[in-house]
């Protein structure tokens, strides 16, 4: 019979990283403070795909979006983890030695969301 366990103050911690080219000293860190298992994927923002698809005939907002798109960045990493919720403040530290003041431009941006459920972990952040 399958028995539903709530894990203790667990999060799904995300960082989308924009400076792409900082992804390494990003999980090094993260792997300092034993924040394992971490997956990272390839995104991109709505903006720049939108921009990227249509042109500002069919969306005439693109004009001026374009504007304010970086050109130099064309895709971000979002990196996720599940972590106990005691080591978010840590972990957001252990991001901005790295890659700066989040609530800097450019920069990323850091999130967590609650979980209700897990099977299969084997090692949690702690």
């Amino acid at each position: 019979m399958f028995r539903f366990k709530k894990p203790g103050n667990m999060k799904l911690f995300f960082f989308i990283l924009n400076k792409t080219e900082k992804l390494d000293a990003v999980l090094t860190e993260l792997a300092r403070i034993d924040i394992s298992g971490a997956t990272v994927l390839d995104s991109m923002g709505m903006a720049r795909l939108l921009s990227e698809e249509h042109d500002e005939g069919e969306i005439p907002f693109l004009g001026s979006l374009r504007a304010f798109l970086n050109p130099e960045r064309e895709k971000s990493k979002v990196i996720f983890a599940v972590i106990q919720e005691r080591k978010i403040p840590e972990a957001v530290i252990a991001i901005e030695s790295v890659v700066g003041d989040l609530s800097q431009e450019n920069t990323g941006v850091v999130f967590s969301v609650p979980i209700d459920f897990t099977k299969g972990l084997r090692k949690i952040g702690e």
